[in-house]
């Protein structure tokens, strides 16, 4: 484990390797679980701020769905998640002519429609943050649909961290992505 201001982190960041092949899982980490998307209670808002933004984007069930029971959900954890349609999809999603799941709300951010990206834990996923009283614990989850990524990233020889340094910068800011960096190039010697 690596401490850098109240974050304890996995060697598995340092140690793991990784780097998205949508060829092959088809973004299945946005429709396998069970449950949403975990989210930030600032991102809900926010979810619910730009939602006529994209509303053309998300499919007629997501539509319904948001119309039953909103953008969100409390979880079995009592966490606030993203909805989801019939127990899979995530509300937000769409399916491109390649058959690939895709985030709506990335794909309005990227054509210059809303500020937002997407929720910052879609955004680190394979890496899940979990806040306690006294830390956060910055883990890498492992899961089978995502073992295309973990064999192109060994083969490409890439650190999850690497992988995901945008997003582990957009959520714990530059100077914390600096301090991993070192404590992981100090690790590998």
């Amino acid at each position: 484990m690596i401490r850098i201001e109240d974050t304890i982190i996995s060697l598995d960041l340092i140690e793991r390797y990784f780097i998205c092949d949508l060829k092959q899982c088809k973004g299945a980490c946005c429709i396998e679980g069970d449950a949403g998307a975990p989210l930030e209670k600032e991102e809900f808002e926010m979810l619910r701020k730009i939602l006529p933004v994209i509303w053309e984007d998300l499919s007629p069930e997501a539509q319904t769905v948001i119309n039953k029971q909103g953008v969100g959900y409390i979880d079995t954890e009592n966490d606030i998640v993203t909805s989801i349609v019939k127990g899979k999809n995530c509300v937000f999603t769409y399916h491109d002519a390649n058959g690939v799941c895709k985030c709506a709300i990335e794909k309005a951010y990227y054509e210059g429609r809303i500020k937002f990206m997407k929720p910052i834990s879609c955004h680190l996923y394979p890496i899940r943050v979990v806040r306690y009283k006294n830390y956060q614990a910055v883990n890498y989850h492992r899961w089978k649909i995502c073992r295309a990524a973990e064999i192109l990233g060994e083969q490409k020889r890439l650190p999850v961290y690497l992988f995901l340094r945008e997003p582990l910068i957009r959520k714990f800011g530059e100077e914390w992505y600096n301090a991993l960096d070192a404590c992981a190039k100090e690790y590998k010697k």
